[in-house]
């Protein structure tokens, strides 16, 4: 197998300011704990594709509801390669819990971003049975799996990124 990233934690600074500005109201102090929960995504056996993502802070959804979670984490991975994201199988069934832009996509320029990299996950739980989804701290709600891509033979993008969620469409 190719080892071609690495999973790293932001800087405490950056998780706690991102934490807080997430869910108004909660302290520095809460922050600062959530962030020592944060556990780094981990293959659970040698023949799984996708690296789990654990949830820093233990929540409950109601079926319609959803939430954004700083996740704590940054990827750094070689040029050619993205990390793609992906609810956990099971929640998906059981709860219809997915990603609200259906497929996270993390770019490898993106851990250079002023952020840090830092990945956020907004998920809905979209049951049909009316489900209450119930996670506690540590457990595992999403799964990346590392995929590499290609190029046009044409291509000439020669921009850098400095943030998420749509920052290469801004003008520089």
């Amino acid at each position: 197998m190719l080892r071609i990233a690495k999973f790293e934690k932001v800087t405490p600074e950056r998780f706690a300011a991102d934490f807080m500005n997430t869910f108004p109201g909660q302290t520095l102090p809460q922050a600062l704990a959530a962030y020592e929960r944060i556990r780094l995504p981990r293959r659970a056996t040698s023949g799984s594709a996708g690296y789990d993502f654990f949830a820093p802070v233990g929540f409950e959804l109601s079926a319609g509801e959803t939430i954004t979670i700083p996740t704590g984490v940054r990827a750094l991975m070689e040029d050619g390669w993205v990390l793609t994201i992906y609810p956990r199988s099971g929640l998906g069934f059981k709860y219809r819990f997915q990603l609200d832009n259906a497929v996270g996509v993390i770019d490898s320029d993106y851990a250079a971003s002023d952020n840090e990299g830092h990945i956020f996950l907004r998920m809905t739980n979209d049951s049909r049975a009316r489900k209450t989804l119930v996670l506690t701290a540590g457990s595992a709600f999403a799964q990346g799996i590392f995929l590499p891509f290609g190029v046009t033979v044409d291509d000439d993008a020669r921009a850098t990124r400095n943030g998420g969620l749509g920052s290469t469409g801004r003008s520089l």
